[in-house]
This record gives C-alpha cells, structure tokens and sequence, in this order.
C-alpha cells in the first residue's frame, strides 16, 4: 500500500512525520468525535444562552437606559449611561439598604450553619425514627416560599401570633412583641424566618459530608484520648471543611437575593426597616416603574454575588485537584 509523505521541512530540519492513512484515519475519527461532543453540548450552551446570557445582558443595557413605563408605548428608552447608577447609590435608601442586605445575610448563614451542623451532627447518630424525622426536616425546603412567609406572619402576629402566646406562658416576656411592626425588631423578625427556611439545605449538605468521614478515623482519635469536643475540632472540622465552604458560599450567594420572604412579611418596613438590595430593586422596578434604576440596583447585587460565585468555583476547583 503507497504511503503518503510531506515535503522536508526548510531550513534542514527533520521532516514531518509521514500521514498515513491509519494515521489519517485517526485524524478524522477525533474530529468527529469533537464534532459529536459540541453537538452534545451545543443544546446547553444554547439554554443558557437564552435563559441565563440575554436577561442578564438586557439588565444591563436597561440600566444604562431610561427604561421606564413610557417606553412600552412609544418603544424609545434614551441611553443615560451611569445615571441611574448615580441615582441608585445616591438614594437616602442605599446605605440603608446595604447595612440591612449585610445584617441579614450574616444572620442568616449564621443561624443556617449552627442549628444545621448540630441536627447534622445529631442525626449521624442510629436511633429509631432518625430516617423519618430527618425527612421532616426537609418540609420548609418543600413549601413555597410565600406559603412559608404567610404562615409565619400568622405566627408572628403581635395580637393572634401562636409565637407571642408560646412565651407569654412560659414568662419570657409580658407584652406581646410587635415582630413584624416594630422597626426594632422587623429585621430579626426576617432573619429567624429565612433560617427556618434555609435549614435544610445545611443539613442535607452537612448530613452528606459528615457520612464521608471514615469511622476507623474516630476510633483512632478515641485511642489517642480525643473524644467529644477533641474529636470535632480534630478530626470532623479538618474533614468537613471543604463542604463548610460550599455551604457556606452557596448559602450567602443564596441569601443576598432572598425576596419572597421580606415582601411576604413586611414588604420593606416597617419604616423600611427591612430593605434590602433586592427589596429596593422590586420597588423601583414594579412599585415605582423605574425600571433602569431599579435594574441598576439589581446589577449591584449581581456584582456581589458574583464575588462569591467566583469564590465558590476556585474552592469547587481546588477540591476536584485534591
């Protein structure tokens, strides 16, 4: 069988390797299966195209336009450029807004991550029943989140709350607490309710990572005198770290645009005591038809969930490399 060469390269270099037809052969086999693999993935690229790439696009060409309920008649929205950032930051409701987005995140994932590693860690543990009460837990994650919020506004309603009448018998307090009417207190109000919310997420991740630790590694400690809290700090919190910080990233990417709860139990008060970015970017958007400035404030929440998308994607990484 003739053999098919190339032409010696100049310069007195070595010549290329002859092509022969195996050699071709295989060339042609991995192209199609290049071929086969974006043919496979072409109909995800395209979904994310359409669904995830253009609204965020057009959120960002919204605020950099006067977008506002004129425009759907005469279909004109003037380029503004940095305007409506200008007045998204300028509002006397911004900082406000950022404190309160700051103050409920943090309370949040801090109420998530602690009552969630300790049921994760108490249902480690075989006792009859673990399997159902465990599937219980997950019921907060099944309801729909404005059926969560309309629920708990009844529970915490300062004259027929179940809540206030709970503590009234035990003596903690003698008034009933105004929960979701007091500026004082509406954003804790907020906060309990959304780690009620998030719970079993923690759970199910932390239950999850908390089963990957082996055995004969608590054993070993056990030897060694570590037991109890010992056996924590040395042994689970080393093994569990990198799903901490999965929860952790994830839960705060989560929680920055919570929205159906706050508009659920307060709608942004009282005396905007609960506004958040996300509150602030509803208002603008669909109480007060300023769509470009309130495009503009949901851009800046983007922007800050995205520093912790970028973080959870390099922790992602480095766990796949180890």
């Amino acid at each position: 069988m003739p053999t098919l060469t190339t032409s010696p390269a100049p310069g007195g270099l070595s010549p290329a390797a002859p092509v022969t037809p195996e050699r071709e052969g295989r060339r042609r086999g991995s192209r199609r299966e290049r071929l086969v693999q974006a043919l496979f993935l072409a109909p995800a690229a395209l979904f994310l195209l359409l669904f995830f790439g253009y609204p965020v696009v057009k959120n960002v060409a919204m605020s950099l336009q006067e977008y506002t309920t004129r425009t759907f008649f005469t279909g004109e929205a003037p380029w503004v450029g940095r305007a409506n950032y200008a007045t998204a930051v300028g509002s006397s409701l911004f900082a406000p807004a950022m404190l309160n987005t700051a103050l409920f995140t943090l309370g949040s994932i801090a109420g998530q991550f602690v009552i969630g590693l300790a049921l994760a860690s108490f249902f480690k543990r075989r006792f009859p029943l673990s399997g159902f009460l465990r599937s219980m837990l997950l019921l907060p994650w099944l309801l729909p989140l404005i059926v969560s919020s309309a629920t708990w506004r009844s529970i915490l309603d300062q004259d027929s709350g179940i809540l206030n009448a709970f503590l009234r018998n035990l003596g903690v307090i003698q008034e009933p607490v105004p929960w979701l009417t007091s500026p004082s207190v509406a954003l804790l109000a907020v906060v309990l309710v959304n780690v009620w919310v998030g719970i079993p997420f923690n759970v199910t991740l932390l239950y999850g990572g908390l089963q990957e630790i082996p055995e004969e590694l608590y054993e070993a400690g056990a030897v060694d005198g570590a037991t109890g809290w010992k056996a924590f700090w040395h042994i689970t919190w080393p093994n569990l770290r990198p799903v901490v910080s999965v929860v952790l990233v994830l839960g705060v990417v989560y929680t920055l645009k919570v929205l159906d709860i706050i508009l659920g139990l307060t709608n942004g008060g009282p005396a905007n005591a609960t506004q958040t970015l996300a509150v602030r970017s509803y208002q603008e958007s669909f109480v007060n038809f300023q769509f470009g400035v309130g495009a503009a404030f949901s851009n800046i929440l983007i922007l800050i969930s995205l520093v912790f998308a970028v973080v959870y994607l390099r922790m992602n990484r480095r766990a796949v490399d180890e």
